[in-house]
């Protein structure tokens, strides 16, 4: 029996393989096209998911907005009028005019001094006392009435105390700032040391590890993403704080500004404000999640 061979015309292309349904499958190059079709189909659709949701919710601002403005009949001003009005005030944010006129510059980098020197300290004895409550349980005893008295307490009922001991305003606002900000960072330390696992307890026994071991080797590597959700509350209580505080004491800062612009009826400047203490925040939580993101283990992250 003779078997011919036939070969296929130089130009032909050769036929698909079939598959075990006896169907042909598309060859490498489709079927490469339409997997980078679909991710492409799937990044745009992405993309529109991350960009349009946040345009609406702006888009839908502004609406309202200027709705609220027509509605008052010019008694509140609309979004362009604050547009406006806002690019006259940052074209010299570090103007001085004196200690009570100084541009919307120096005004946030007050208020940012006094959060960050209130937040030093209470950093400086909240972390420290949140080891000392979650690792000891006689201190955990002594100290949880006290917690729970005091931190239910508004921090600005602590501002008088403060106007009395320190005999002024800037110290009492950064009084005010470290009482708001140390309760997250005790209660978070406190909470982390607590939920150490016992199995890494029963092994410093094991190995007869001193008590700074413990707390640099075990603890701090595993408190440390609680330590750092403390540290972003606790930044996000101060910015909140300072403002109401410089209102109450005046001087040179942003709720002092926002207080000014009310005696002198510029609404435009007060939300103007508005904007830059919400921006502001934003920054600062921004900053602190990709902090607490580069020193947090995988599982916590997700």
């Amino acid at each position: 029996m003779v078997s011919a061979v036939f070969h296929p015309p130089l130009d032909a292309a050769p036929a698909a393989p079939a598959s075990a349904s006896g169907a042909s499958t598309p060859p490498p190059a489709l079927a490469r096209a339409a997997r980078s079709g679909a991710r492409r189909s799937l990044d745009l659709r992405g993309f529109w998911m991350r960009v349009l949701p946040p345009l609406a919710g702006f888009g839908a601002l502004l609406l309202v907005w200027e709705l609220i403005a027509v509605r008052s009949a010019g008694t509140f001003p609309g979004p362009w009028e604050t547009w406006l009005q806002a690019v006259q005030v940052f074209s010299d944010p570090f103007y001085s005019k004196g200690p009570n006129d100084q541009g919307v510059g120096w005004n946030v980098l007050s208020s940012l001094q006094r959060v960050a020197l209130g937040f030093g300290l209470a950093a400086l004895v909240g972390i420290p006392a949140g080891f000392a409550i979650g690792r000891f349980e006689f201190m955990s005893r002594m100290f949880n009435p006290l917690i729970s008295l005091l931190r239910p307490v508004s921090p600005l009922a602590w501002l008088p105390i403060g106007l009395l001991v320190f005999k002024g305003a800037n110290p009492a606002a950064i009084w005010t700032i470290f009482i708001c900000s140390i309760w997250p960072m005790i209660i978070n330390t406190a909470v982390g040391v607590q939920r150490v696992p016992s199995d890494y307890m029963n092994v410093a026994k094991v190995l007869n590890l001193s008590e700074w071991k413990i707390i640099t080797k075990i603890l701090f590597p595993a408190v440390l993403p609680y330590m750092l959700t403390g540290v972003r509350l606790a930044v996000g209580t101060a910015w909140l704080v300072i403002v109401a505080a410089e209102m109450l004491t005046g001087g040179v800062g942003i709720g002092f500004w926002v207080w000014d612009e009310w005696n002198n009826l510029n609404v435009k400047n007060i939300i103007i404000a508005i904007f830059v203490i919400g921006i502001v925040g934003l920054i600062l939580e921004f900053a602190l999640i990709k902090i607490a993101t580069a020193f947090t283990f995988e599982e916590v992250k997700s």
